[in-house]
């Protein structure tokens, strides 16, 4: 089945039901103002794309760069992509330029789909797009020799049947975010998209009468499949850290929003609004936040504003999402007192479509699951997944498919690249990246262990365990600078009892000040501590 064919479905059940809503300035009163495709004017919308890219000559297989920000026509253009048997390519121009052109030199799109600082792009580096043979401009005019493609859609024809397509065809490119090394190229297929969106919507109770805002653009492909209407937020999905908490509020109220996912940078920015105007969100039922460990405090900043609804972390990656979910409630009310003694951030129970297992980590290929030994209940190490939305390769990098994927005769396993453990229940644990372990005489630091003791410390922003001269040690941010230094005597020895209080922390006896730590492109949130550890910082 074509991605695709799910919106046609769609338009047939709802043809006037809004399918996407999208911000179109502000009136006088600096209110909102709206527009919107029903369901059957998106169908149209898509089936004119899909007509006016075929007419130029994209053909099946053909992987085409898509660099539109979120907008009323960006789900149309992806998904005319897909009824075309395109590959849409995806890569977030957030990851830095140097990053961006090299992922684009490694896929080596033929079609590019752009707002015009796009094309400024490729005319300053032109090696980076010469495999592209077909440009076209998203807006109304041409651009720099890109023709416009709302220009050609105009005059197409509404009607378009879906390109057939095969269960292992490549159906798309996802790119990671690079936090942890070179961005990779993820291969999806329409299957694996498909698999997602009914895990998605029986995960979260969705049906056809709830309002999305997807802080993540992606999402909005999923809610739109279901037959949501989906609305996009005013923000800037590559800096979420920069969202502007009171207009999200204000599309939420005004479009009856009850499901929100995306980094919880955003969400962060929003619940710290909320509890300073004692704002509520009543229609809100689920507020999903993904993208890194999510803190109690977090969970517990809404508390108030969700009287209705709660907060939600599923647990996954780019290569395989979701795996796991849990609800702030449980969080807050069950697991709080292990989380804060340094057992890990509970994901919760993998879903029912999901398989997990805990093995020895190693940094070994392993070709078969014939190769790997699996740990009981309780016991740390990597977590690999396996489900219908587990992704089995990246594109055109064997050795790094060699690295995170197990087959298993007509299935393949991820390597999360994750450490964690299933507890008696067979509830997921997430202890932190296998590339921030830590090893010293002989025991095992692991980040989110560490980090949750001293976390608790009132006058810390946030730690992170890092690595000075081959000693496990910890940076600190502080919530209020200080250079006082009986203040910060006073500070260190606070630490250091913290420290001794717990078996896994004792080791610990260095702190070393950092003003903002570094973090991730995408979520804004994951701290780098690669980066963390080689900076020049202030012992304490």
């Amino acid at each position: 089945m074509n991605v695709a064919d799910q919106i046609t479905e769609a338009a047939k059940k709802y043809p006037f039901k809004r399918s996407v809503v999208a911000c179109d300035g502000k009136d006088s009163f600096g209110n909102y103002r709206y527009v919107h495709y029903t369901f059957e004017q998106l169908e149209s919308r898509i089936n004119q794309f899909a007509n006016a890219l075929t007419t130029a000559g994209v053909q099946k297989g053909d992987k085409a760069l898509l660099f539109v920000k979120p907008c009323l026509d960006f789900s149309a253009l992806s998904f005319a992509l897909f009824k075309i048997g395109a590959v849409p390519v995806l890569i977030d121009p957030g990851m830095g330029r140097k990053p961006f052109l090299n992922a684009l030199k490694s896929c080596k799109p033929s079609v590019m789909i752009g707002i015009p600082k796009a094309h400024v792009l490729r005319r300053l580096f032109p090696s980076a797009f010469k495999s592209v043979k077909f440009y076209f401009n998203y807006g109304t005019r041409s651009f720099l020799g890109a023709q416009s493609i709302v220009q050609l859609a105009s005059g197409s024809s509404s009607q378009f049947n879906s390109v057939a397509v095969e269960k292992d065809e490549l159906g798309a490119i996802l790119f990671t975010s690079g936090g942890t090394g070179r961005p990779k190229g993820v291969e999806y297929t329409h299957d694996i998209f498909i698999s997602q969106t009914k895990a998605l919507k029986t995960e979260f109770n969705l049906t056809e009468d709830d309002i999305d805002c997807p802080g993540f653009p992606l999402f909005a492909m999923f809610t739109l499949s279901m037959g949501m209407t989906s609305c996009i937020p005013d923000m800037d999905p590559s800096k979420p850290s920069k969202a502007n908490p009171e207009a999200l509020m204000k599309v939420i109220k005004d479009q009856s929003v009850t499901f929100a996912a995306g980094s919880p940078a955003i969400w962060r920015r929003l619940g710290q609004y909320c509890d300073e105007h004692d704002y509520q969100l009543p229609t809100m039922k689920a507020l999903v936040m993904f993208g890194a460990p999510i803190s109690i405090e977090l969970h517990q900043m809404f508390s108030k504003a969700l009287p209705n609804g709660d907060t939600f972390t599923p647990y996954g990656a780019t290569e395989s999402l979701p795996v796991a979910n849990t609800s702030g409630s449980v969080v807050k009310n069950e697991k709080a007192s292990q989380i804060n003694k340094g057992h890990g951030v509970y994901v919760g129970r993998p879903l029912s479509s999901v398989s997990v297992k805990i093995i020895k980590d190693t940094n070994s290929v392993i070709k078969d699951i014939s190769g790997i030994f699996e740990l009981g209940k309780n016991e740390v190490g990597e977590i690999l997944v396996s489900s219908p939305t587990t992704t089995k390769r990246y594109y055109q990098m064997q050795n790094k498919t060699d690295e995170a994927k197990i087959l298993d005769e007509d299935r393949v396993w991820h390597r999360m690249g994750d450490l964690g453990y299933l507890d008696d229940s067979g509830a997921l644990w997430f202890c932190g990246r296998k590339a921030h372990k830590l090893e010293h005489n002989g025991r095992s630091f692991y980040s989110v262990c560490v980090e949750a003791i001293f976390n608790q410390h009132l006058k810390l922003r946030r730690s992170a365990l890092i690595s000075k001269g081959g000693r496990p040690c910890l940076a600190i941010e502080l919530l209020e600078s200080s250079s006082n230094k009986t203040e910060l005597h006073n500070l260190k020895a606070e630490l250091q009892e913290l420290s001794e209080q717990f078996e896994h922390t004792k080791d610990i006896s260095e702190y070393y000040l950092c003003d903002a730590f570094p973090v991730d492109v995408r979520h804004n949130i994951k701290i780098d501590r690669k980066k963390l550890s080689q900076m020049k910082l202030n012992k304490l």
